[in-house]
């Protein structure tokens, strides 16, 4: 029962997850943290950093993540599966359809309105995750609540990125030393 749970869960985010995996973030948090509380948001925000820092989508990454958490190997299979299915389905058919119809208007109407939606998407996933990494889970937004170290190294690693254009994978190695440095340093 649990693998078919996995399975449809999934299939579904990867039937909607339309824009990657910053889009299917949302989708992903709907069904293993609302609907089937696989995980708690602290968890959930932790899959998020796991699968940032590891190689591949977010989305077959958590997929992977979930189903070992919850089934073992055969759950991280079924939930890969289920995830990877749908696009493996799609892309072959819409690649073909692009192919043949990529010139029409009405195609180019289309995929131009779907941007708007997808950025939304990906700004809802990207609000979750920063108020659990600076209140925590369930906390009310408050200035005495704030976790002010990781809002410092929030602001650190959004100069890096973009004023200086540091490689992403320094900057998060970065980011976890000095929260480290930060922790031994309070004790």
């Amino acid at each position: 029962m649990i693998y078919w749970q996995l399975f449809l869960s999934f299939i579904q985010i990867g039937l909607f997850s339309f824009g990657g995996g910053y889009a299917a973030m949302p989708l992903i948090q709907g069904q293993v943290v609302t609907l089937h509380q696989w995980l708690n948001m602290e968890e959930f925000t932790n899959l998020i950093t796991i699968s940032q820092m590891t190689p591949g989508p977010i989305a077959i990454n958590s997929a992977t993540f979930v189903g070992m958490k919850i089934a073992g190997v055969p759950g991280a299979l079924v939930a890969t599966l289920g995830c990877i299915l749908p696009a493996c389905i799609l892309v072959t058919v819409l690649a073909k359809l692009y192919l043949r119809y990529r010139n029409l208007s009405v195609l180019q109407s289309v995929l131009h309105s779907l941007r708007p939606a997808v950025v939304a998407l990906i700004a809802a996933a990207g609000v979750s995750i920063l108020l659990t990494a600076f209140w925590g889970t369930g906390a009310a937004v408050t200035l005495a609540g704030t976790n002010w170290v990781l809002v410092v190294l929030f602001a650190l690693c959004v100069v890096l990125l973009k004023r200086f254009r540091w490689n992403p994978i320094l900057v998060m190695v970065l980011a976890g030393v000095l929260n480290l440095a930060a922790g031994l340093l309070r004790f």
